[in-house]
Parts: structure tokens; sequence; C-alpha cells
């Protein structure tokens, strides 16, 4: 399973919830009939449900209903839940877009070859994506933007970055 994002409230009286996504192109997400939901976003326990309306809210965000939400005390309900979906129900990413999930456990090194560490995660700041790498005891929070990181080689699992050991 892909976790796509966070239902962090309900929105109105009907059932719909607030939806921060892990991303940037939630909308897409409108093509996948079924949702899965659950409350760990490292567990088993994903529930399917009917997708039934989603549209954009506010900048980046986005509300969705779902036909297993019929109103507000049900919103409540699922409120700080997860959002994945199986790889195979997700759209293919444009050449280079990634899922955040794919990211995670590639190897990280700068341009003259020094490794930094390996991506545990991601941040969404707002403002920007950041990749939190970690190298031992050191964590290195690395903005996700074509400044720093100048390649992301899947196949040999690894990023590259304009990013010093000491930084």
């Amino acid at each position: 399973m892909i976790v796509l994002g966070r239902i962090v409230a309900p929105f109105g009286v009907g059932g719909w919830v607030r939806v921060h996504p892990f991303g940037d192109d939630p909308l897409s997400w409108k093509k996948m009939p079924q949702w899965w939901l659950g409350t760990d976003p490292d567990g088993s326990e994903w529930v399917p449900y009917t997708l039934k309306g989603c549209r954009e809210h506010g900048k980046g965000g986005i509300v969705a209903a779902f036909a297993e939400v019929a109103d507000r005390n049900a919103a409540e309900a699922v409120d700080g839940y997860y959002i994945a979906a199986p790889r195979d129900a997700l759209p293919v990413p444009d050449k280079d877009e990634y899922y955040w999930a794919d990211l995670v456990g590639l190897a990280v090194r700068n341009a003259a070859g020094v490794g930094l560490g390996t991506v545990t995660g991601l941040l969404s700041t707002g403002a920007h994506d950041v990749l939190q790498v970690q190298d031992g005891d050191v964590e290195r929070l690395i903005p996700f933007v074509a400044t720093y990181v100048t390649a992301v080689d899947m196949a040999a699992g690894c990023v590259t970055v304009e990013w010093e050991a000491d930084w």
C-alpha cells in the first residue's frame, strides 16, 4: 500500500472530510473508485471505502466523501485516518515525479560521491517537500527541490544532491 495522505478534519455536515495530501496531484486520485483508510501508516489494517466525491479545497488540499461516511459524526470517526491505495490502483507518475514511498530507502550521496545516509521519510512544509536523510545518529533535512536534488536514479537506488556532509 502507498500512503497518499491523511484525513485532518470533518468538512461540513454531510460526511465530507478534509484531506492533507502527501503529494502534489491529489485530484488524480478521483480516478480510483476506492480509497483505503487505516489508523497506522505502516500497518496492514486497511479498509476499502467507496469514493463518492472529491474536489479541490484551498491551496493544495482536497475534500472527499465516501459512501460509508454518511454524516459529520461518521466523518469525525475517521478523523486522523491515513489514506492509501495499492500501487496498481495509482496513476503512473510522470517523468521526474515520484511517490514518496518509492524514495524511502534510497541512498543519498552528494556530487562528490560522499554518502550522506538513507531517505527515511519526507516532510511537507507547505513551501516544498523535504527529504529526511538518516546517517547513523545524524539526520539531515534536504529540500526536495531541483537546486539541491540533482538526480533520482530509481534503478541504482540513489539520490544525488548538492549538499555537503557537514551541513
